[in-house]
């Protein structure tokens, strides 16, 4: 593996990373200076056709894929039996627009390291969709301005347009639904609005909204799918936040609590879905020695190998996921001593053998 691919994911996923409730622990006012767009949101027009190749920065045709990446000792299933939509985080950083451009090199160039560091967790029992879309920039989480959210109302709009083109390209495979961080936040919506209460919902192996807030009973009741409660779960909703003791989570949970379920309900003192993925349960506990393995960066940042046996988890409070003391990871931990960068990496072999666990599960019932 190139010394690039793993310098950017261990840097460049800390700069971008969009769990919006983790980044207001940065100096406000700062951060708005520096990072919160400038002047009104562009109109921007229909999203573009995601039947053209070019509008997916993986998809099971495209050539250099980057979701088929894998780490030693791993290699991508041979005949993927689920269609995996996966939703990539935020990797737009300037300030020029509220809505990345398509055509951004950087920001296409950074979606695609995130693919090779999350989505390739699901390449051994799926094949990848993961769209290009006019994400909302990273200032756009450090507002409470409307623009901000007209920003990610775009960018919803483009996900939406890319989901309906993936379930014409996927034919009726098992679906395999995943995002992190501004990701998941669509995903949020995307089941809420466009799962919730269709026969789609019954294709649906599992979801994995990592990274961003879900409330039992503010968001849940509306989401389309139950909360995966066994690890053999079939068409069940997966979610996690990973912190480090002594966790300080109030900047999350100051503004989780200050906002709106999907129930309409506020989501003030409701308890958060934590799965342990060590696990696959909620609420659960589990030695390192459960973990299959990190994906863990060499010292000097020229390989990554899965290493077993170095973290546990444990579920604790309203539903947040303690780690114990992890590996060397990097020094791209978020305050609060929040591991929001790692979610995936921490665990990245366990999400794999759990997704292929809920397919088994699926194509059983």
């Amino acid at each position: 593996m190139a010394r690039k691919f793993l310098y950017a994911f261990a840097v460049l996923i800390m700069l971008t990373v969009a769990g919006g409730f983790a980044l207001n622990a940065f100096p406000t006012l700062f951060m708005r200076m520096t990072m919160v767009p400038g002047g009104g949101v562009d109109a921007l027009p229909p999203p573009p056709s995601y039947d053209d190749a070019k509008m997916w920065l993986a998809r099971p045709d495209k050539p250099g894929n980057p979701a088929l990446w894998t780490p030693a000792g791993y290699t991508p299933g041979a005949q993927p039996q689920a269609a995996v939509f996966f939703i990539h985080p935020t990797s737009y950083l300037v300030r020029t627009h509220w809505n990345a451009p398509l055509d951004d090199p950087e920001a296409n160039a950074r979606a695609a390291i995130f693919l090779k560091g999350q989505a390739s967790a699901f390449n051994g029992i799926g094949a990848i969709w993961a769209p290009r879309y006019r994400q909302a920039a990273f200032g756009a989480f450090l507002t409470s301005q409307a623009d901000a959210q007209k920003a990610l109302d775009f960018a919803y709009r483009d996900v939406v347009a890319a989901f309906e083109a993936f379930l014409r390209q996927a034919g009726d495979r098992p679906i395999i639904l995943a995002g992190h961080s501004q990701g998941a936040l669509h995903l949020t919506r995307l089941l809420h609005e466009k799962i919730a209460g269709t026969p789609l919902a019954k294709r649906i192996v599992a979801a994995y909204v990592v990274g961003w807030p879900v409330s039992r009973t503010a968001d849940l009741p509306r989401m389309g799918l139950p909360e995966c409660t066994s690890a053999a779960q079939a068409g069940c909703i997966l979610s996690w936040q990973s912190f480090v003791e002594p966790a300080d989570p109030s900047l999350i949970l100051d503004t989780f609590d200050a906002s709106t379920g999907f129930t309409g309900a506020p989501r003030k003192g409701s308890a958060m879905i934590c799965t342990n993925p060590l696990t696959g349960t909620p609420d659960a506990t589990a030695p390192a020695t459960a973990n299959r393995g990190t994906l863990l960066p060499s010292s000097d940042l020229s390989t990554a190998d899965i290493v077993a046996g170095r973290v546990g988890a444990r579920c604790a409070g309203r539903g947040l996921l303690m780690i114990g003391a992890p590996p060397a990871m990097g020094g791209f931990v978020l305050p609060g001593n929040n591991y929001h960068v790692y979610d995936y990496s921490l665990f990245w072999a366990n999400v794999r053998a759990d997704a292929a666990r809920r397919l088994a599960a699926f194509e059983a019932r």
